[in-house]
């Protein structure tokens, strides 16, 4: 696969170097020249084939840097412009891969003592030479680390904003499953509790007008709850902080009635206790509440709520008829919450006692 170069300055900044070097090399020792002339131009040129990287195949790209780097050195009297076939390898580790270029970087040091060999005579005693080789092929090895590392750094990067995508997308499918439950817990209990409430002043709406009334006061209560509730999921906004304790005590005595008794028993200190526990505890009691009201024809709901120094636990009882285990949306989204903060829900059910027990880890 072509790939474009993640560090495209690196070669107008060598050429713009090998330029300045070369031209002030050229006036000190030999004085201007139509050769320097010549030299200044086809590093400009070679700048220029920058602007036209992604525009060429990456074949005739380097054919024509090569053919370039070729040119400038045969115009260069300081013998500088030959740190420019560095950028072979360099160049060609984006375009081709690592095999090609580690291939090309070998072919320009053994070219180096190709030249050598043909030029200058008994080069390989001469301290000068072979510390040129030395540093061209130091050069070469520097070239080629810098274009891998180029590389995995820019696939890191991809691979991150692929990640964060994938975050971003899984973020917002948990925000979506949040904000089901958080309806289904909230809305779907007072609902319930608004429906009990009214078929109860309905019923006692003639016998026992008392009573009907206070149904309705009820009634009115689970939907000024359920409304408060929808504000503080959608706006995340709490004026009070929230009281597990308290908010089950409220609970209860709006859902409690002449036919059905629910008690309340707490152990151990609910203070400075962590927000994500509470809440879970108080949404499981909820869905147990509403399904013991709505489904089980139970007289007597006891609840057991402890705080430990580990976690806290909650245990709901019913003398119903029971009801079938297999879960609906309002279990499974009550187990995943529990799950989600590393807590364990259980499940017991049959005629004349069912059981749900949570147990969450602070």
């Amino acid at each position: 696969m072509v790939m474009t170069r993640p560090v495209p300055w690196v070669s107008p900044l060598l050429c713009l170097a090998v330029l300045l070097g070369g031209v002030y090399y050229a006036v000190i020792e030999a004085g201007a020249s139509l050769r320097t002339a010549g030299f200044a131009a086809t590093l400009l040129l070679l700048v220029g084939l920058d602007v036209l990287d992604r525009r060429l195949p990456p074949i005739v790209l380097l054919a024509a840097r090569i053919a370039l780097y070729v040119a400038v050195n045969a115009l260069d009297v300081s013998g500088v412009a030959r740190v420019l076939f560095v950028l072979v390898p360099f160049t060609a580790y984006f375009a081709f891969g690592r095999r090609t270029s580690i291939a090309l970087g070998a072919a320009c040091v053994a070219s180096l003592i190709t030249a050598f060999t043909l030029r200058v005579e008994d080069w390989q005693t001469r301290s000068e030479y072979i510390s040129d080789v030395v540093m061209f092929t130091l050069g070469i090895v520097l070239s080629i680390t810098m274009a891998a590392v180029a590389v995995r750094e820019r696939e890191a990067r991809i691979r991150l904003e692929g990640t964060m995508r994938d975050v971003e997308a899984l973020s917002a499918a948990q925000e979506r499953n949040r904000l089901a439950r958080e309806i289904h817990d909230s809305l779907g209990h007072h609902l319930t509790a608004i429906g009990i409430q009214l078929e109860k002043a309905e019923t006692f709406a003639e016998l026992d007008p008392a009573s009907a009334q206070d149904a309705l006061s009820n009634a009115r209560w689970s939907a000024d709850r359920a409304l408060t509730e929808v504000r503080q999921s959608v706006r995340a906004l709490g004026r009070r902080p929230f009281r597990l304790t308290e908010a089950l005590n409220e609970l209860i005595d709006h859902l409690h009635n002449d036919s059905l008794a629910i008690s309340l028993d707490v152990t151990g200190e609910e203070r400075g206790r962590p927000l994500a526990p509470l809440t879970a505890v108080y949404r499981t009691a909820q869905e147990a509440l509403t399904n013991a009201c709505r489904h089980s024809d139970a007289t007597q709901i006891r609840l057991h709520l402890s705080y430990e120094d580990t976690g806290a636990s909650l245990v709901v009882t019913d003398d119903g008829r029971g009801f079938d285990l297999r879960e609906g949306f309002g279990l499974r989204g009550m187990r995943e919450r529990i799950a989600n903060i590393g807590g364990r829900l259980e499940l017991a059910s049959a005629p004349g006692q069912t059981t749900v027990s949570v147990t969450v880890p602070w």
